[in-house]
């Protein structure tokens, strides 16, 4: 009789019934990928033995070659060698003059207004850079677990909005990859750790990079790991470092900075990294430039880092005061990025949270550590009761409403994936279809938010003003994609779309939304009554013309018939000014003098329906 191999519910099962599973950490500077084996989360390295694939594509005439062996060409062939391509994903062309000029590539139009790069090779998309990367990682996975892999989790900044996510499921489709999910990157930090293990309590994911810095504040209660607040500075990092040691020595030396040649300045930058990072392990570091030379000792480099760090720690309380905590409630704070190594990083850090920041796993390592460990649960190799992620979407989402104004459906670090309703109604007599425009962004206005999607919902019942009523839900997936419908309740007439812009918000649009948000806060406020309440004097003039149209000269004498004209005329010119208060105590005041007109109509209209009819008609049989 054979004999069948079955594992009790939740154990590993054998080797060879193993799913190949992966986690990627597709970065702007370098990219990396991790699986879980013999029950431990680690990089998988390639032939040479290395970890890290820099994030370089070089497209020569020979083919197509990635990192290391793309890197050789970033200088003797730099329009056709492509680097922070990620910058790009889920950009429109007209989002490039926003990166300062340093992607020097030959950009051209493409029909989804995604930018195409020209190469030797013919003109590529962000997406199939990306996907360059994501293959050659799929490829050294595959060889080294032996087999074709079954899936893989791809992280992505917590700051990515729909399009950006999109993209880089798009890519991995490209690669050959089977996306379990996508995972924010701070939260696979948390999970490299093992915090996820740990009981209850509050974690702060520290992450900065060479050009950017992010803060996430995560919460573990009850077996369910969520982010609470996100948040960081998209033009910090440790070129900023570089920066402010590169300007010291330009002072000592007497130099002045625009004096430099290109060459010069990228020489002075190189020995600013270089004297950064020997005062990671010594007390001081000889340093020299042009002819001048002298010493950078650890008192005046922390003077200069700590300008940089304070900017990071004022991030770090905002995203606090988000989430609604305080310094003294985090019970870990994770270190991620290469700029975390520097010690005076981990010192104020450790200050302000009054405990030692965990830096055991490599800075540079630990997101594809944490997304393998969720790639292994996703794949059936783990129990799923383990582990339990949400994360949250960075800028809410709703929909544009009478007046230009933005409704909120979905607040900004509102936990996913999630679902929400709310209900409308149309704003015309006898209107039958709705244009429903949706928007991502934290201002009142919509001219101040981003447009994501539109669709019409057609098929309306013909009925009075506000006689209708169509909800209309967004649900985002835990990917942080977002798709939108609408439903005529009375009928069940639907419509939907699937949120898919071909590119999105940059970092540093939604880090300006997020300022623009709490610096334009009171006016905003005052904008958005100041046009409810034009809105609502709108409804009431184009119901009284109505009104008057259809029975003014047959309720009215001609004395109350002239002050309801010069009432309407009233309203319309209050309404036409900027006081809101004044225009709500003009509706107040119209709708009170038109009561009686009102009545009349509807008293006419009550006759009109019991005409022919007596009483005994419409008593209960």
């Amino acid at each position: 009789m054979a004999l069948l191999q079955i594992s009790e519910p939740g154990q590993t099962p054998e080797p060879h019934q193993r799913k190949r599973a992966v986690g990627i950490d597709l970065g702007t500077t370098n990219s990396l990928v991790a699986s879980v084996r013999s029950g431990n989360a680690d990089t998988l390295p390639d032939h040479q033995g290395e970890h890290i694939l820099p994030s370089v594509v070089h497209y020569g005439e020979q083919g197509v070659t990635v990192g290391q062996q793309a890197e050789q060409h970033m200088i003797s062939d730099a329009l056709d060698t492509i680097v922070s391509v990620k910058r790009l994903m889920g950009r429109g062309l007209h989002d490039l003059s926003t990166l300062g000029g340093v992607m020097p590539y030959r950009f051209v139009e493409s029909e989804s207004q995604m930018p195409l790069i020209e190469t030797r090779r013919g003109a590529v998309s962000p997406v199939e850079v990306s996907a360059e990367i994501l293959r050659s990682l799929a490829v050294r996975a595959t060889e080294t677990l032996g087999g074709e892999l079954d899936g893989a989790v791809i992280t992505v900044p917590a700051y990515f909005d729909e399009s950006q996510r999109q993209a880089t499921k798009d890519a991995a489709k490209l690669a050959g990859l089977n996306v379990y999910r996508l995972l924010n990157e701070p939260t696979a930090a948390a999970v490299a750790y093992g915090l996820d293990q740990g009981g209850e309590g509050l974690i702060a994911v520290y992450d900065l990079g060479g050009g950017t810095f992010d803060i996430s504040i995560l919460r573990l209660q009850k077996g369910v790991f969520e982010v609470l607040a996100t948040g960081g500075d998209t033009a910090l990092g440790g070129d900023d470092f570089d920066k402010a040691v590169a300007g010291w020595m330009l002072a000592q030396a007497g130099v002045n900075e625009s004096t430099l040649t290109n060459e010069q300045h990228r020489q002075i930058m190189l020995e600013g990294r270089r004297a950064k990072e020997a005062l990671t392990d010594h007390e001081s570091v000889d340093v020299s430039f042009n002819g001048w030379s002298g010493v950078l000792t650890t008192q005046p480099f922390n003077a200069l880092a700590d300008e940089l760090i304070d900017r990071t720690l004022r991030a770090f309380k905002r995203a606090l005061r988000d989430a609604g905590f305080k310094a003294k409630d985090i019970e870990a704070v994770v270190m991620v990025g290469g700029s975390t190594r520097m010690p005076r990083v981990r010192s104020r850090i450790a200050d302000f949270a009054k405990k030692q920041p965990l830096t055991s796993i490599d800075p540079d390592r630990v997101v594809a550590v944490g997304a393998a460990l969720q790639a292994d649960v996703l794949a059936g190799n783990k129990s799923g009761d383990d582990m339990l992620l949400l994360d949250v979407i960075p800028l809410s989402l709703g929909l544009e409403t009478m007046g230009g104004l933005m409704e909120k459906v979905v607040h900004r670090n509102t936990t996913i994936p999630v679902a929400r309703a709310q209900e409308f109604t149309t704003y015309k007599d006898g209107q039958t279809a709705m244009a429903i425009n949706v928007f991502q962004g934290e201002r009142e206005l919509i001219k101040d938010n981003r447009s994501l999607a539109r669709f019409e919902l057609r098929g309306i019942p013909a009925l009075p003003a506000g006689g209708a009523k169509i909800r209309v839900t967004f649900q985002v997936d835990a990917d942080g994609l977002l798709g939108v419908s609408a439903e005529e309740m009375s009928t069940g007439v639907k419509s939907s779309i699937q949120v898919k812009p071909s590119y999105g918000l940059t970092d540093d649009e939604i880090a300006r939304m997020l300022k623009d948000s709490y610096s334009h806060a009171v006016d905003d406020r005052n904008s958005r009554r100041l046009l409810e309440q034009q809105v609502e004097a709108d409804r009431l003039l184009e119901a009284l013309v109505a009104a008057m149209q259809a029975d003014g000269e047959a309720l009215l004498n001609e004395e109350e018939y002239r002050s309801v004209l010069a009432d309407m005329e009233q309203l319309k010119a209050t309404r036409q000014g900027d006081d809101a208060d004044a225009i709500t105590r003009e509706i107040e005041r119209v709708s009170k003098a038109t009561e009686e007109f009102a009545a009349r109509r509807m008293n006419q209209g009550i006759r009109k329906a019991l005409s022919g009819h007596s009483i005994d008609d419409f008593e209960e049989s």
